[in-house]
């Protein structure tokens, strides 16, 4: 919805947001449902209303519970039946300076005001902690805004007796926490209210009044990126760029003026704003983030516009270029495609309103954004939070690479006429191992974004997994791959629930960069050989369908599984009996105990 995007009206979505509910239940669209506990420090009403709609326009259906007025720490640390009975999926804990109890004064000293800082700090440890030990759920935690007054001037932040540092030394206890410890994530209010302004941010009217511990207006603000992190989480974040090229990467239009005189690097103002989105875009590939082009243009004038002396973004920088005549949702179709990820996964950023048009009317979940003038195109294209990265594994860090692997394992395929031989070819080697700390970020990754290969579409966090891989009740492995052109990393997960003799499976998915190369055999073949050495000697499978995982629907059935039941909305359950000899199915990946 395009009143839910940034740069967004606040006032338009406060009066009008009983409208934008209405339509966003009654679009169509396919919603996963989340429960979600917002802890408050002050009123927060009208931020769990603006956030549902936030997660709605993300596809997440929310349900909430709300504790009462500044009972944040009361309903995170006492027995709390109605919390326990209501199960979140995530807590936010909507915290500001206003709820510091203790602020400096000029006649302490410092071993008094270390007292006060650990003191304080120390409630919402307590907090964490006790959600961590009761919930097992993430948790996403506000920092503190700088005060609305100093009372040091301009040496409240250095001086230990200023209230901007003892704020400042609190935020960075929070960040160390957050380093530390999965599944606890920080929204930066400090960032939104300078970004807002912090006069207004902070205005005391709407707290003397509402007990509403920000600015009304200022609420789009917050929620959107309380969202942002919440739908990151759940893997709803995009994957890569389509980018357009003339008046887009550059000033002017490579074709007809030319490389020489194409805006672009010092000397001119648009020249240097231009380079400067380079530099952006180009660091999202340190994200993992996908780069393409799709341009209206002669291959040759493409490349050799990116090829510029001070063109930071090169042609090996991008997985896909499509620089040709036809029309531009034909364009992207085919790199995502080529991608082997859906459309829907793309940010489209092209400078020609009709393109843009045309890319989302073809592709309705894709974002299109309007990124205005190229000074202002970094600013929309951040703001947007379409890349949130809550979660950073190292199969993020090479990701391209990956992909590049991909693109270069699908050209051998078309030069070997035997499949078989291909994968041969291909020369791969797999680690299948428990769960390892090492990895429980990735494999928290893959339960949330893979949902075509996905039997039962279970959800977990890393601390979840963490508790499962320590659980004797549990089976778990995970799938690592490598072959001739580089890492695919871990791109399988199985998690059976033991019971003597039987083991249900909860969770069985894989990345679909490597399907129909033997990879699901070989999990197959791992767990019936740890099956075998627990004393294991059956499988339930089940698969429950979804918009999404059709194309699992007779996965059982393909690893010589007998369906033993079906309920009327096309659940599933399988059994296997595991024979006293088991001839193993992957004929293809060579099985090594560590890479």
């Amino acid at each position: 919805m395009k009143e839910l995007e940034y740069p967004f009206d606040a006032h338009f979505i406060l009066s009008r947001k009983k409208r934008l509910r209405r339509e966003l239940l009654e679009s169509g669209q396919k919603f996963v449902d989340k429960r979600i506990a917002i802890l408050g420090g002050s009123t927060t009403a009208e931020i769990k209303n603006v956030l549902e709609l936030f997660l709605l326009n993300y596809g997440i259906r929310p349900s909430f519970y709300e504790c009462g007025f500044g009972q944040y720490y009361e309903a995170a640390v006492f027995p709390n039946k109605e919390l326990l009975e209501f199960h979140p999926d995530i807590f936010y804990i909507h915290t500001t300076r206003r709820n510091v109890s203790f602020y400096p004064s000029l006649t302490d000293d410092k071993e008094r005001i270390d007292e006060m800082a650990a003191e304080e700090y120390k409630k919402f440890e307590e907090i964490w902690t006790r959600l961590r030990q009761v919930y097992g759920c993430p948790v996403i935690q506000n920092n503190f805004e700088m005060p609305l007054y100093r009372l040091l001037g301009n040496r409240d932040i250095s001086d230990i007796h200023g209230a901007a540092n003892f704020l400042e030394r609190l935020n960075g206890k929070f960040y160390e926490y957050a380093q530390n410890h999965d599944s606890f994530y920080i929204c930066d209010i400090a960032y939104l209210a300078a970004d807002f302004g912090l006069k207004e941010w902070g205005d005391p009217f709407y707290y003397y009044l509402y007990k509403y511990a920000l600015n009304m207006e200022a609420i789009p603000s917050l929620s959107f990126q309380v969202a942002n992190i919440i739908k990151s989480i759940f893997g709803k974040n995009k994957k890569g760029f389509v980018l357009d090229l003339d008046n887009t990467l550059w000033g002017g239009v490579v074709g007809e003026d030319g490389v020489d005189h194409l805006s672009l690097g010092p000397g001119d103002a648009n020249g240097e704003a231009y380079q400067e989105f380079q530099r952006y875009i180009k660091a999202q590939k340190q994200l993992g983030i996908l780069l393409n082009v799709a341009s209206k243009n002669d291959y040759e004038n493409a490349v050799s516009g990116l090829n510029h002396p001070d063109s930071l973004l090169k042609p090996e920088d991008f997985m896909v270029i499509k620089a040709n005549w036809e029309p531009k949702d034909q364009s992207v179709g085919e790199i995502a495609e080529e991608l082997g990820i859906l459309p829907e996964s793309l940010v489209f950023v092209d400078d020609n309103p009709a393109e843009r048009h045309l890319v989302s009317r073809r592709f309705p979940g894709i974002q299109a954004p309007d990124v205005g003038e190229i000074h202002q195109a970094i600013v929309r294209l951040d703001r947007s939070g379409y890349f949130e990265a809550s979660i950073l594994s190292e199969d993020d860090l090479v990701r391209n690479e990956m992909y590049k692997g991909n693109q270069r394992r699908k050209e051998l395929e078309r030069t070997v006429g035997n499949y078989g031989e291909y994968l041969k070819s291909l020369e791969m080697r797999a680690v299948i191992e428990p769960f390892e700390s090492l990895y429980m970020g990735r494999i928290a990754q893959l339960t949330n974004k893979s949902n075509q290969f996905n039997l039962t579409t279970r959800r977990y966090t890393p601390s979840e997994l963490e508790e499962l891989a320590g659980n004797a009740e549990y089976l778990t492995l995970y799938g690592k791959l490598r072959d001739r052109f580089g890492e695919n990393g871990v791109v399988s997960a199985v998690i059976g629930r033991r019971e003597e003799e039987m083991c249900r499976i909860e969770l069985w998915l894989m990345s679909c960069r490597v399907l129909k190369r033997d990879m699901e055999c070989a999990m197959m073949d791992a767990l019936v050989k740890r099956c075998q050495a627990c004393g294991i000697r059956e499988l339930r499978g089940y698969y429950f369908p979804t918009a999404k995982n059709g194309m699992v629907r007779e996965f059982y059935k393909e690893q010589e599984f007998e369906k033993i039941g079906e309920d009327e909305r096309g659940n599933t359950e399988w059994r296997y009996r595991i024979p006293d000899v088991y001839k193993e199915r992957n004929q293809y990946i060579q099985i090594e105990e560590r890479l």
